[in-house]
């Protein structure tokens, strides 16, 4: 499949708007690869099936190691959707095209990155489950909001007015080499 046949969407999940950001930036990467993909909150998303893309990215904050609650309402109505279909087979075997990008933002007050990647691999196996590539991880610090201790004398350090436009940035460098990584899968 060439890099322009690859249909992408961004859905998100974002309660302070660290991960919006992040969304829009994953968003723009991909336009810049020459994709025009969709991008939808969770709550708008209720029809969409990630099964009917070639890439799709997911993203949320990591709330006490877990998905928020929309976020991991949707996945497991799919997932109830895909055993139905029958796509949820024995051994998961790869479904030939079909790639998910996976972005979490945290804190990290207490324990750092810890905090984000348990929440990072549970929604991956939502798509590994029907085969899908899950072509990369992504947690991206954020600013706590609401908490100044826990954004100035957690783990992570003082991590105000994160994600910066720099960390922004890095999201679009990545999503863009992603995107052309893809080209020929």
């Amino acid at each position: 499949m060439g890099l322009m046949g690859l249909k992408t969407a961004v859905v998100y999940w974002s309660n302070t708007g660290n991960t919006k950001k992040v969304a829009e930036a994953v968003k723009q990467g991909l336009e810049d690869a020459g994709h025009e993909p969709t991008i939808l909150r969770v709550e708008e998303a209720e029809g969409v099936d990630y099964a009917d893309y070639d890439l799709f990215c997911l993203g949320f904050p990591s709330y006490e190691w877990h998905t928020p609650k929309p976020v991991t309402d949707y996945l497991r109505r799919n997932l109830v959707k895909h055993r139905k279909m029958g796509l949820v087979k024995t051994g998961s075997p790869r479904v030939p095209g079909k790639h998910a990008l996976i972005f979490c933002t945290y804190s990290g007050p207490h324990t750092g990155l810890n905090e984000a990647t348990p929440a990072v691999k549970y929604a991956g196996q939502f798509f590994e489950h029907i085969g899908f590539d899950v072509a990369a991880e992504w947690c991206i610090l954020a600013e706590f909001h609401g908490w100044e201790e826990g954004s100035t004398k957690g783990r992570m350090g003082d991590i105000r007015g994160k994600p910066t436009e720099e960390d922004l940035e890095k999201v679009r460098e990545d999503t863009r080499r992603l995107a052309s990584s893809l080209r020929d899968t």
